[in-house]
């Protein structure tokens, strides 16, 4: 593996609770001093005018915002990354657009730092046994992964590696950033805010406790074990740690890749419908949801390929970090919608929704019967009524043609349309990672140009027939 820019390495990353603040705090008072000034300043001109001018210092002082926060890496770029995925409610859109720039790949930590950090984790007994590659084939805000080999039997492992004191920093991460974005006047605090805060604190501790990711992939890939269609890294315990998971290195290609798109229209399907039916299981059966969408927790092992199986292509699952439980009492209502929905109940729905608390019975009733199509219309591609798919989502099989459908932009928009917009509540935190989920799942089946209908899965889970292998004993770390 060639080796990478030094320019693109540090030697270490900033965790000390207080530089981390007093970095923070300077951005956040430089912020809050010109937004003050703006705000002092913008009362000359039409109303369009000082609109115009507003939106631009939102976007000047998001950019700002994350240039700041990029520069500290660890917990701080991925607090920013969630609040972008999950903060549509809570943020200004100038914001939540600038953190999608927050990227992962910039940086990487130098082998010097994780060769200390392997040592002091595994000991150097265990460390000998392993061959590992020090370029890096993934670095992340939280950690890097480096493949490796066992020297024993050549069997080829990957080492996710935690950055040092990232977890340690989490709380005071998270309060500095909110912090910032107070005095940068970019959100306002309030009790629905304080609640999605909270909610991504406990995220990010799932997300930096290396122990529990282990069990949950591990579970994962025993409830997977008998399906053909999936892939799950095996978990080798021996050289996991509370900051270093160690799992067999599995190939694949990349979602977007040009040998997926090359693949025929059947095969991209079978795998869009395998994606599809992987979230029914999770939310129907399990309760458990992987609700980070990010494409790179996927790979595409293509039939025939060498180690692949020679009878179908497989989703390869990665990175179980950011896996929520849920129960019945939200799941519950969830369900209730979904298949009201199918059904075409709309009475049902919103009586959901109003359990849900992000619909009230005191809206009027044309807002609440809007608010009701517009989530009746999220079912769209499993419908059993198709009178109602627009002509170019449909093939000249009668189906559904997921990536031309357009259909996360078109249910946004008929909501942006109505009424809705004035009643709307914050819908609670379960739902916002439940439903970026769903579009993430969508978005996945597009990318891979798939063309299906999803009515008999969606019936499958909703009337019976789903069964899976009892996940009650399959809670265990291999041991290798």
């Amino acid at each position: 593996m060639a080796p990478r820019p030094k320019s693109t390495s540090v030697a270490r990353i900033k965790t000390g609770s207080f530089e981390r603040r007093l970095t923070l705090t300077r951005a956040g008072l430089f912020a809050g001093t010109r937004m003050a000034s703006h705000m002092a300043t913008n009362w000359f001109g039409s109303k369009d005018k000082r609109d115009a001018r507003h939106r631009r210092m939102l976007s000047s002082q998001a950019e700002f915002l994350v240039d700041e926060l990029g520069k500290l890496k660890g917990s701080v770029v991925k607090i920013g990354q969630v609040m972008a995925l999950y903060g549509e409610h809570f943020l200004p859109e100038e914001v939540t657009e600038a953190l999608h720039t927050l990227e992962d790949q910039t940086t990487w930590l130098e082998w010097s730092s994780i060769e200390r950090v392997l040592k002091d984790e595994l000991g150097a007994q265990r460390l000998a046994e392993l061959e590992v590659d020090p370029d890096p084939i993934g670095a992340a805000s939280l950690g890097q992964v480096h493949r490796a080999r066992r020297r024993s039997d050549g069997l080829e492992l990957v080492l996710k590696v935690q950055y040092p004191g990232v977890d340690e920093a989490v709380d005071s991460d998270l309060n500095s950033v909110a912090q910032l974005l107070r005095v940068a006047r970019l959100v306002s605090f309030g009790p629905e805010f304080n609640d999605w805060l909270e909610e991504v604190r406990n995220m990010m501790h799932r997300e930096v406790d290396y122990r529990l990711e282990a069990f949950t992939t591990e579970k994962f890939r025993q409830m997977l074990l008998d399906d053909p269609r999936f892939v799950v890294p095996q978990v080798m315990e021996k050289y996991c740690t509370a900051h270093v998971i160690a799992s067999t290195y599995e190939h694949g290609h990349s979602v977007s890749s040009v040998a997926v798109r090359e693949l025929s229209l059947e095969r991209r399907s079978e795998l869009g419908r395998a994606a599809l039916e992987l979230f029914f299981r999770e939310l129907f059966v399990w309760g458990e949801i992987q609700t980070d969408p990010n494409f790179g927790n996927y790979r595409i092992r293509i039939a025939g390929e060498s180690g692949a199986d020679s009878r179908h292509d497989q989703i390869v699952l990665l990175d179980f970090g950011a896996v929520q439980s849920y129960s019945a009492t939200f799941l519950d209502p969830v369900i209730q919608m979904i298949r009201a929905s199918y059904e075409g109940d709309l009475e049902a729905v919103i009586d959901g929704g109003v359990k849900l608390r992000f619909m009230s019975e005191e809206w009027p009733a044309d807002v609440l019967e809007k608010f009701g199509e517009v989530c009746m219309s999220v079912l769209e591609p499993l419908s059993r009524d198709r009178s109602n798919w627009p002509d170019y989502a449909v093939n000249d099989k009668g189906e559904y043609r997921w990536k031309q459908s357009d259909l996360p932009s078109r249910v946004a928009r008929q909501a942006a349309k109505s009424a809705i917009s004035r009643y709307f509540k914050v819908p609670p935190k379960e739902f916002v990672f439940l439903n970026r989920k769903l579009i993430g799942v969508y978005t996945f089946i597009a990318v891979l140009n798939a063309e299906f209908n999803g009515e008999d899965i969606l019936r499958k889970y909703l009337y019976g027939g789903a069964g899976t292998p009892d996940a009650s004993s399959t809670s265990h770390i291999t041991r290798a």
